[in-house]
């Protein structure tokens, strides 16, 4: 049997394009070396989050309110709740990076934002300690994603649409001829298109692509919350602060798990995924620590932590692509710690890529050639 398309990967990506190719009436397989959700790549933790005004381009804003829609009909589709709008408040130096490309960002596209002092930070929110060098802006129409939810019910739509699904496969290659054959630890399997979207694993499958892609290990923590101002239910928002030591991120307390809060910045590199430690060290938690006592003081003592990959493209921007060796094999790598709440849309674009050849989004800046 020959399918019309195989996704390799089923995580955040992966999953997406499996569910937007089922919906087209397409007969698609996914197949992933481990059991989605799973903890080994970059797609768990409980919480993703999603803005609207992206401080990393503008040319972003397109697709990530396309992303919006995208996740509300999966939720329509489940009957569930995957995203939560706790709105997001970034901070930082009025010429720092993030400050000035929020800024930039929402007068290009008209997103509202509001401008606010370290005063009526903690005003609004007690929680917060801003330094008076430091202006904060704030996003309503953000917040996050429930990452496990998003992942199970893409892979949960798919096979409602007729998507075979298998895991416990582990990829070896492929073989371009009349068709694409996908030679695995359980069998060949042939398909007329093929989507890649192996998170950190797309180095060595991609191999030949001539990408430059760099896996990172990064932190996840956890910290108590016993303090209401730092709970989601009265108000306290996701936020994002643009500091000397680097960009730290984290989400209000929701459940028993306490506060997560994480560096986006930095990292440990690594050859290949299969190479990370995956130990939590003291090191780890410090330099959040040291945020979270500067910053958000009523936060608690040190809950729990996972380890989490980072795949880095040479500028921090998104390789969404078809190979030029083969342009039936669409896909999409380097997501660079800022994927996951576009995945919906990724999805969409990987199905109008491997089977229509082209995409109506706006995906051009993301295309691999030139780009290392």
């Amino acid at each position: 049997m020959t399918y019309d398309a195989i996704v390799l990967g089923t995580g955040a990506i992966g999953s997406a394009a499996l569910w937007r190719l089922a919906v087209r009436g397409h007969r698609v397989l996914g197949l992933d070396q481990f059991s989605p959700p799973h903890d080994q790549g970059s797609a768990h933790g409980q919480t993703r989050m999603i803005r609207q005004a992206y401080f990393e381009h503008p040319d972003y804003v397109p697709l990530v309110l396309e992303g919006y829609r995208l996740w509300r009909e999966l939720e329509q589709v489940l009957g569930t709740s995957l995203y939560r709008e706790t709105g997001v408040l970034q901070a930082g130096p009025p010429d720092g990076t993030v400050v000035r490309g929020v800024l930039t960002t929402a007068a290009e596209h008209d997103l509202p934002v509001e401008v606010l002092s370290p005063a009526e930070v903690q005003q609004r929110w007690p929680g917060f300690r801003l330094s008076e060098e430091l202006v904060g802006v704030f996003e309503q129409r953000a917040g996050y994603l429930d990452v496990e939810g998003c992942v199970s019910g893409c892979l949960e739509a798919a096979r409602r649409s007729g998507a075979e699904t298998r895991s416990g496969v582990v990829v070896h290659g492929w073989t371009s001829g009349a068709d694409v054959v996908v030679h695995t630890s359980q069998g060949d399997f042939r398909t007329a298109k093929l989507v890649v979207a192996a998170g950190p694993w797309a180095a060595s499958l991609l191999h030949d692509a001539g990408l430059s892609l760099q896996v990172l290990r990064k932190v996840m923590c956890w910290f108590g919350a016993d303090a209401a101002e730092l709970q989601e239910s009265a108000g306290f928002p996701s936020f994002v602060f643009d500091l000397p030591e680097g960009v730290f991120y984290g989400f209000p307390a929701f459940d028993d798990a306490g506060l997560k809060a994480a560096q986006h910045t930095g990292g440990q590199p690594y050859a290949a995924p299969d190479q990370v430690d995956r130990t939590v060290h003291a090191s780890d938690w410090e330099p959040v620590e040291r945020v979270l006592r500067a910053h958000i003081p009523a936060a608690g003592g040190r809950r729990a932590a996972k380890t989490c990959l980072y795949t880095m493209s040479c500028d921090g921007h998104f390789l969404v692509d078809r190979l030029a060796a083969d342009p039936r094999i669409a896909f999409a790598a380097g997501l660079s710690g800022h994927g996951f709440k576009f995945a919906t849309v990724l999805g969409e674009a990987l199905a109008d890529l491997a089977i229509e050849g082209s995409s109506r989004l706006p995906i051009g800046f993301l295309q691999a050639a030139g780009r290392g």
